[in-house]
C-alpha cells in the first residue's frame, strides 16, 4: 500500500469528522469538534505547521558518501528513527467509528514497533482504553509509552498501578490537557498540577515520567523540578488554546535551557521528514507526529502505518545526507536557517 491508497480510504473511512487532507495543516478542521479540530478557532493547529515551514535546510553534499545512521538511544532502547506517534483519545467520537481507542492502540503499537519506533498511547474515561493499551505495550516487548490524562490523584494512582505491570519503557501525562472540557467538570478537582502535586505523581513509578505540554522555559525547568525525565514541547496540537505560540517558535530557547539535562520532544504540525530534521537542528531529540498516525490508521490499518514511517524516515535519510550529517548527532543549528 502506498500513501495515496491510504489516504483516499482514510478519506471514506473517516465518517466526516476529519477530511484527511492531502496536507493535515489545521486549515479544514478549524473548530471542528467532535472531530481533529480545537475548542476555539484553531489558530493554534494552523500556526504550528506554518511556522516549520519558514526555516528551511542548508544543503551540503561536499562530505563523506558514507551510510546515514538515523537512530535514537533513549529510555534504555535503540530506536531505527527520532519519531514517535503521538497519544490520541476518544478516535471513534473525533474520527469516525471503523475503530476505537482499544482497537486503535492495538494497531498503532505493534506496527510501531515493527517498525522500530514507538507509539505513545492515548487515555480516557473508560477503564478498558487504558488495559487494552498496556495490553498492546505488553505484547510489543514494552515498546510504547502510556499517557496519563492529569486526572485527580485517586485515578492517577490506580493508572500508574497498571502502568507498572506493563513493562512499558516510560510513561507521560499530557498536563496541557487541563484544558479539556471533560477534566474541568470531574470531582475531586482534574487538571492543572503544582510544582509539588506533579512530584507526587512521577514518585508513584521507577519509569523514566515524560511531562507533555511544555510552551514555555518557565513550564520546562518546572517540570524538571519536578523530577521529570523528558518534556515533550507541545501545545496539545493546537486544540486548547487558541493565540498560542506554535512549538517551532519556543522550541530553541526551551531546548537550550534544559536540553542538556533532559530529554526534549516536540510535536505539533510536523508533516515530513524534513520537518523531523528541522526539529532536531533546533535541539529537539526526537518528534511525536500525531493526527498523521490516525489517517494511516483509519485507512490502511498497520500497513497504513508502515507506509507513512517509510515515507518520513525517507525524507529523515535523504535530508541529513544532503545537508551533510551522517548522524543524528551531527544535525546542529548551523544545518538549517532561521526565518
Amino acid at each position: 500500500m502506498n500513501e495515496q491508497d491510504c489516504l483516499s480510504a482514510a478519506q471514506k473511512n473517516m465518517g466526516g469528522m476529519c477530511a484527511a487532507c492531502p496536507v493535515c495543516n489545521g486549515k479544514a478542521c478549524g473548530n471542528r469538534m467532535p472531530g481533529p479540530g480545537a475548542k476555539g478557532t484553531g489558530d493554534t493547529a494552523i500556526r504550528n505547521y506554518a511556522k516549520w515551514q519558514e526555516i528551511r535546510v542548508n544543503m551540503d553534499t561536499i562530505s563523506e558518501n558514507t551510510l546515514i545512521d538515523p537512530s535514537l538511544n533513549l529510555f534504555g532502547r535503540k530506536f531505527n528513527y527520532p519519531v514517535f506517534a503521538g497519544p490520541v483519545g476518544a478516535v471513534g467520537l473525533h474520527y469516525g467509528t471503523l475503530y476505537d481507542d482499544v482497537s486503535y492502540n492495538n494497531v498503532l503499537v505493534k506496527a510501531c514497533a515493527g517498525a522500530g519506533v514507538a507509539a505513545f498511547t492515548g487515555d480516557g474515561t473508560d477503564e478498558k482504553v487504558m488495559q487494552a493499551a498496556l495490553k498492546a505495550i505488553t505484547d510489543s516487548h514494552g515498546i510504547g509509552i502510556p499517557t496519563v490524562k492529569p486526572w485527580n490523584m485517586e485515578l492517577i494512582r490506580k493508572k500508574m498501578e497498571m502502568i507498572r505491570q506493563s513493562g512499558a519503557i516510560a510513561v507521560a501525562m499530557d498536563i496541557d490537557a487541563a484544558g479539556l472540557p471533560f477534566l474541568k467538570n470531574m470531582m475531586p478537582p482534574a487538571g492543572r498540577k503544582s510544582i509539588s502535586e506533579l512530584a507526587d505523581v512521577i514518585k508513584l513509578t521507577d519509569l523514566p515520567f515524560i511531562v507533555k505540554g511544555i510552551m514555555t522555559v518557565k513550564g520546562a525547568l518546572k517540570a524538571k523540578a519536578a523530577g521529570a525525565s523528558a518534556i515533550v514541547v507541545s501545545n496539545h496540537g493546537g486544540r486548547v488554546l487558541d493565540q498560542c505560540a506554535s512549538t517551532a517558535e519556543v522550541l530553541p530557547e526551551i531546548a537550550a535551557a534544559v536540553g542538556k539535562n533532559m530529554t526534549v520532544l516536540v510535536d505539533g504540525g510536523i508533516r515530513s521528514g524534513t520537518d523531523v530534521f528541522k526539529a532536531l537542528a533546533m535541539g529537539a531529540h526526537g518528534v511525536l507526529i500525531a493526527r498523521p498516525f490516525v489517517t494511516a490508521v483509519y485507512g490502511g490499518g498497520a500497513e497504513g502505518v508502515e507506509a507513512y514511517i517509510s515515507r518520513i524516515t525517507s525524507e529523515l535519510t535523504d535530508t541529513m545526507g544532503m545537508c551533510g550529517a551522517h548522524t543524528l548527532a551531527e544535525i546542529n543549528s548551523d544545518i538549517i536557517r532561521l526565518p
